[in-house]
């Protein structure tokens, strides 16, 4: 999910960073956020809402909501989509249960 040709713009490669998301080995880049590598890795699904048991994942991506808070690094209610990404990151969402698209 990622953009690689544009007609206008040009993107640079940039360095790859590896960290674990549930225990699984995953890879992002410089720059990005965990909530944004997440959902390049096609990982949509972050948590469940407490009362009704319903999915929540990347949403208002500006830190306000709490959809993407996950514990990161053992550090609980991190918010991801705030949270820039650092070689070798242990993220853990409060499922095990999580959708992962592509």
């Amino acid at each position: 999910m990622r953009i690689e040709k544009h007609p206008i713009l040009s993107f640079e490669k940039k360095p790859e960073i590896h960290f674990t998301f549930n225990g699984k080995q995953l890879i992002g880049y410089l720059g990005d956020t965990i909530a944004s590598a997440l959902h390049d890795n096609g990982i949509m699904h972050y948590s469940n809402s407490i009362l009704e048991e319903r999915p929540r994942g990347f949403y208002c991506a500006i830190g306000n909501c709490g959809s993407c808070s996950m514990t990161v690094n053992g550090v609980s209610n991190v918010k991801t989509c705030m949270t820039e990404l650092v070689e070798g990151m242990e993220v853990v969402s409060d499922t095990d249960e999580v959708t992962i698209h592509g």
